[in-house]
């Protein structure tokens, strides 16, 4: 989940927890200030008819021995004084409850004030009631009310903290895509800062800044060490070839340090063909070749195919070529030329006898692919992804297996802005897949 998202999903979270607490707390707090304001109201109409106790009406009941009720209009109040069993002691207790009463087969609810109280040696009941019906509503609409704020509030915290987050991280992402995701190499690194008034932006920035130009520096002096150690390599190693190519041919020597001579020679061109290769890599790394040639693709498979066909029959393998596309890019021919030959040899150099290798290729929305599937040896897990680097061999019985071809694979597609996929499994093959961006 992105960051952005889970700010917004955090404030608007934390925002409708609050609504939820204060909507409890109002409801809590509506119905205990409902309730004392309803109790006072009471406690003032008691008084208020103790003081004028007892007026001609409520008498004329009472010296009956009848319960004195009176309810208002609308049904919200009522009154009742009933004659109990005399007390000499006057209560003054007044005590508070809720209770319901049935008016015209209806039931109400009240909040009802009840004391005792004497008068001419009478003990009387007296209970004054005010509906809460009115309270009751008002929880009700403050709920749906609460409820409404809370979704109403839901939906604007979460588009607002989406767009605000949004405009406050732009800068963060400015920075991942063009100091990190869009930097294929080192020397190509984009050190315009980012405009942000974001202090901690403004930090990871400068980091990033300053940590690419540690890492070019580093990448800058290997590439110059492999260049220079490559170049000073190679003469000696010509020379001392030279040197034993003379001896081999105008010194009389025994078969045993014949041999000892060939192996000497054999040994120097496997170390000048490592030495190439790193060169090449070097070269290629360091941005030292134009890309202005129009390859052909199926044009240079054949060339390949021609100039392997001899070690495809010593292994009885079947070459199928499916190319149904002829399709040009821009770029550079020699390196095509090896980066395709690497892979077709490595098809024929790890895959068994009898085997098959089977070229095809596709055309998806102006995307352009080259598959190369072989029925070889195959690789596991941890050697597809340890594939592409130096000198990682596998098992083979070639003995002119030096671990770089990959290595070269992979400088020369990412120099031609090619993408490569590896499939494989044990004992099952291998497929390359090198897809080839859109051309302009």
């Amino acid at each position: 989940m992105k960051l952005q998202v889970k700010l917004a999903l955090y404030n608007t979270l934390t925002k409708v927890a609050i609504i939820l607490f204060t909507g409890l707390l109002i409801l809590l707090s509506i119905e205990k200030i409902s309730y004392n304001h309803i109790e006072l109201r009471l406690e003032n109409a008691a008084k208020e008819i103790l003081r004028s106790f007892p007026s001609k009406e409520i008498n004329n009941y009472l010296a009956k021995g009848k319960t004195y009720t009176d309810y208002n209009i609308l049904r919200t109040e009522f009154i009742t004084i009933e004659p109990v069993r005399y007390d000499p002691t006057e209560l003054q207790t007044v005590k508070f409850s809720s209770d319901t009463r049935t008016f015209d087969g209806n039931l109400e609810n009240y909040r009802v004030l009840s004391r005792r109280f004497n008068f001419n040696h009478h003990t009387y009941q007296l209970e004054i009631g005010q509906a809460i019906e009115s309270v009751e509503e008002l929880k009700s609409i403050i709920k749906r009310f609460t409820l409404l704020v809370l979704f109403i509030a839901l939906a604007l915290t979460l588009v607002s903290d989406l767009v605000f987050t949004k405009f406050l991280l732009a800068p963060f992402y400015k920075i991942i895509d063009r100091k990190l995701i869009k930097v294929n190499d080192p020397m190509n690194f984009d050190y315009e800062k980012i405009k942000t008034t974001t202090q901690d932006f403004e930090m990871l920035d400068d980091s990033i800044s300053s940590l690419m130009k540690k890492i070019t520096n580093i990448f800058m002096l290997e590439k110059q060490f492999i260049a220079n150690v490559s170049h000073e390599l190679l003469t000696p190693i010509s020379i001392i070839s030279s040197r034993l190519e003379n001896i081999l041919l105008h010194e009389e020597l025994s078969e045993g340090s014949e041999n000892k001579m060939h192996a000497s020679l054999k040994t120097l061109n496997r170390l000048k063909s490592i030495i190439n290769s790193l060169l090449l890599i070097s070269k290629v790394e360091n941005n030292q070749f134009d890309k202005n040639d129009q390859v052909m693709i199926a044009g240079v498979i054949k060339e390949i195919h021609e100039e392997l066909e001899d070690r495809m029959d010593e292994k009885q393998l079947k070459f199928t070529n499916h190319l149904k596309y002829i399709y040009t890019i821009k770029g550079n021919r020699p390196l095509m030329h090896t980066l395709l030959f690497n892979i077709i040899n490595n098809s024929i150099k790890y895959n068994n006898p009898q085997g098959t290798i089977t070229i095809s290729d596709e055309l998806t929305d102006d995307i352009y692919s080259v598959i190369i599937a072989d029925t070889g040896a195959g690789m596991d897990h941890k050697q597809i992804e340890n594939a592409f680097n130096r000198f990682e061999k596998f098992d083979t019985d070639e003995k002119e297996s030096y671990g770089l071809g990959l290595a070269i694979v992979k400088s020369i597609t990412a120099f031609h802005d090619i993408k490569v996929k590896i499939n494989s499994a044990k004992d099952k093959g291998t497929t390359v897949k090198l897809v080839f961006n859109r051309q302009d």
